[in-house]
């Protein structure tokens, strides 16, 4: 087996872990809360491989373009972390995860908009696929419309898609600073952390926090590890393999955060839940190979 599918695989599996952690130790805090208190342990844990790296932190010419264009990314992270925190922490886990998944969806436009890329055939019907995904999603077995109306007036539906939908600008910055920037991961990552904290700190401070939140740190070291582990790692993935390959693996974390969320917290609708990960999945592999 490629190493490249080892590391997309087990960043699924902490990806999907880490959408559970969300639900099941935090639905008691805010976005910025969560976020801020997180990602400055992520910082703390992420700083040895940044130490350990030969890399250069920034290139050499047009530094100010390259540190603005990653502030400008990790704040559309920060909004699209926000938006999906509060989906999961409204909603079932097990209902999100497919949801917010189908970012290539909303990736796709931007590309043929802003890179100019053509769409083939598989890529329109993986269009469809995943789309068909949010319909599955939101079946409960009664009449052919319900799921669509359920998603229209579901509030942890409306904010997984625009998630999703943040996540596809994202997704098209990282390229641009990877490839066009040459910004290496380990001054990507760490920057993107501190924006982050920088972003939701005052935030945090104007939030409501829990009276006991430090007894949580545990589960908020743990929570981070698993991120930040999951960040790396990923991106060791797009190291050795194409985007093609690398992408359906790693959305694969939404079956995962399914089976934690069915078997842990209960959730209901098991079966339509997975099938509309799968389709979900499917529609990801076809806009990606095609």
């Amino acid at each position: 087996m490629n190493i490249g599918i080892g590391f997309a695989g087990l960043g699924a599996l902490l990806y999907g872990t880490s959408l559970f952690a969300m639900k099941r130790w935090f639905a008691d805090y805010s976005s910025p809360v969560f976020l801020s208190v997180t990602y400055a342990l992520s910082v703390v844990l992420y700083l040895p491989v940044v130490i350990a790296s030969d890399a250069p932190f920034l290139p050499a010419s047009n530094r100010v373009n390259a540190l603005g264009s990653i502030f400008a990314v990790t704040a559309l992270t920060a909004l699209a972390m926000g938006l999906l925190f509060r989906a999961i922490r409204i909603g079932e886990v097990s209902y999100v995860s497919p949801i917010s998944k189908i970012i290539p969806v909303f990736v796709l436009p931007l590309e043929v908009g802003l890179l100019r890329q053509h769409l083939s055939a598989l890529q329109i019907g993986g269009v469809v696929v995943a789309t068909v995904a949010i319909y599955v999603a939101n079946w409960q077995g009664t009449t052919f419309f319900a799921p669509l109306k359920q998603a229209a007036r579901s509030r942890p539906a409306q904010l997984a898609l625009l998630s999703a939908a943040t996540f596809a600008v994202v997704d098209v910055g990282k390229r641009v600073l990877m490839q066009e920037l040459a910004i290496a991961p380990t001054t990507y990552v760490p920057l993107m952390f501190i924006g982050i904290i920088a972003l939701m700190g005052p935030l945090a401070t104007r939030s409501r926090w829990p009276n006991d939140w430090w007894r949580d740190l545990p589960f908020f070291l743990v929570t981070a590890l698993i991120i930040t582990s999951g960040n790396h790692i990923v991106l060791l993935a797009f190291q050795r393999l194409p985007a093609s390959i690398v992408s359906p693996v790693v959305n694969g974390q939404a079956i995962v955060a399914v089976i934690l969320g069915a078997i842990f917290l209960e959730e209901s609708h098991l079966q339509a839940r997975l099938v509309a990960t799968g389709l979900a999945i499917v529609g990801i592999t076809m806009i990606s190979v095609g």
